[in-house]
């Protein structure tokens, strides 16, 4: 059995072939089930006992080099059919450039990752969503005047029950509704995703755009939290020199509201034209969650309290990269996606 075994070892490694159809007779020969590796198998049983061991690693070597030699065979004979093709004259002369992450995609994960130092965790939802987790569960009443503000894009409309519309989301905060009513305080999630909104596009609009959102929910959660929170990201992602302040606002799923500016990076806070000569530019909303979506939610707000903040990726991008026209995110412009190649 070894010396048969050690014959077709031999003859195997020298095997050669021309064709697919010569490769697949070999193959057939020594590894289909009535092939000659399959037969030694059938006399494995005829083996003396105290030899069976040496015998079965052996079948298996030789029917390991078998698959290796053929897949070699069929390696080489693709490689030369590849080298005899006719050549492409339509093809561009030049290498073909590699691309390299989407601006847009280097802030969100930078972004992430500051978050994510900070204990918080990823969450992501659905961007085609219910009015229910859009809007309703978030202390958005049926005719709460801040639905116009969000110029939301409808898919289905339900004259009877507007919490049952199917809309595409205009915010990633339907994400931390669904996160609320599936999971218990402490809750730590930071949520990324898309969102659409009825918007004219321009420079400094588009119709759908990107943002970031976070959520902390546990016990004695107090607007001091928040505000190192948001000042620990501000380092983070601008430079330890970075000052924030926060101007009372108006969000419906947060009381009381704030939107947060950031001391001007670019001119060091002294005024310049970015900043329109404040010193201060704007970069997301915060706030403390309202009760009412606690509750909505199914969390105790007599137990727990919370915070919220949301920021559009675009605009970190803009102050990072200073690009001049929203629309350039999304045009797919190979020349303008190369100015990020050493950004990440």
């Amino acid at each position: 059995m070894l010396q048969k075994i050690e014959a077709l070892l031999k003859e195997i490694s020298g095997l050669t072939a021309t064709s697919a159809e010569e490769i697949e007779q070999l193959r057939l020969k020594y590894l289909s089930r009535k092939g000659e590796i399959n037969a030694l198998m059938a006399d494995f049983r005829n083996v003396a006992a105290e030899e069976k061991k040496v015998v079965g690693v052996k079948i298996n070597e030789l029917k390991q080099v078998a698959f290796d030699h053929i897949n070699a065979l069929k390696e080489q004979l693709e490689n030369r059919s590849d080298e005899a093709d006719d050549i492409d004259l339509t093809r561009t002369p030049y290498p073909i450039r590699l691309g390299t992450r989407h601006p847009l995609t280097i802030v969100k994960n930078e972004i992430i990752d500051i978050f994510q130092r900070m204990g918080f965790t990823l969450a992501e939802g659905p961007e085609i969503d219910d009015d229910l987790h859009v809007f309703t569960k978030l202390n958005f009443a049926a005719d709460h005047p801040a639905r116009d503000m969000q110029d939301t894009f409808f898919i289905e409309t339900n004259p009877d029950d507007v919490a049952k519309n199917v809309i595409l989301r205009s915010h990633t905060s339907n994400d931390q509704a669904h996160y609320m009513e599936t999971h218990q305080p402490p809750i730590r999630v930071i949520c990324p995703g898309r969102v659409y909104r009825n918007e004219a596009i321009s420079a400094r609009a588009h119709c759908f755009f990107h943002q970031v959102e976070g959520l902390y929910i546990d016990k004695n959660v107090s607007f001091t939290d928040l505000k190192q929170v948001l000042l620990s990201f501000a380092r983070e992602m601008f430079g330890a020199d970075t000052k924030i302040r926060l101007r009372p606002s108006y969000f419906p799923f947060t009381e009381p509201s704030a939107e947060m500016d950031i001391s001007c990076h670019i001119c060091g806070g002294k005024g310049c034209g970015f900043c329109k000569h404040t010193g201060w530019v704007e970069i997301l909303g915060c706030g403390m969650v309202d009760p009412n979506v606690l509750e909505a939610c199914g969390i105790d707000s007599s137990v727990y309290t919370g915070y919220a903040f949301g920021m559009g990726v675009e605009r970190i991008t803009n102050l990072k990269y200073r690009v001049a026209d929203l629309r350039m995110f999304s045009e797919n412009d190979t020349r303008f996606l190369r100015e990020f190649e050493a950004a990440f």
